[in-house]
């Protein structure tokens, strides 16, 4: 009878929430940038979202960028509304310093119904 707590309680142990960092579902972002579309765009006139720290945006940016950095973006959808002229369909560039925050930021501006988001990677991508 001992023995078969002392196996019931190592199977519950087991069970237990505390997994290894192994099997912890880790959430990614697919960067899928496109430097020459977004070029292409930005010379067409599309908005232009700098998602980089207001810091980082202030030591080089794209003349024609909005400092929106990325962790602000979901909730300032209202200020991209008013730089699209509320046309969801309009294109939008995102970049940062490599692509990773700018995926994140196309990400929740197609989440909030934008359908002509692009991906312009880094900053150096652009210049």
């Amino acid at each position: 009878m001992t023995r078969m707590v002392i196996v019931a309680a190592l199977a519950l142990a087991s069970c237990s929430k505390s997994e290894s960092p192994k099997s912890e579902h880790i959430a990614t972002t697919v960067v899928n940038k496109d430097p020459a579309a977004a070029r292409k765009l930005i010379a067409a006139g599309a908005t232009v979202l700098d998602v980089r720290t207001p810091e980082e945006f202030a030591d080089g940016h794209l003349p024609s960028a909005t400092n929106l950095p990325v962790e602000d973006v979901a909730q300032r959808i209202a200020e991209v509304d008013k730089l699209v002229g509320g046309d969801k369909t309009k294109p939008v560039v995102v970049y940062c310093s490599k692509g990773g925050r700018a995926a994140k930021a196309k990400q929740a501006l197609e989440a909030s119904g934008y359908t002509n988001v692009v991906n312009g990677g880094g900053f150096g991508d652009l210049r």
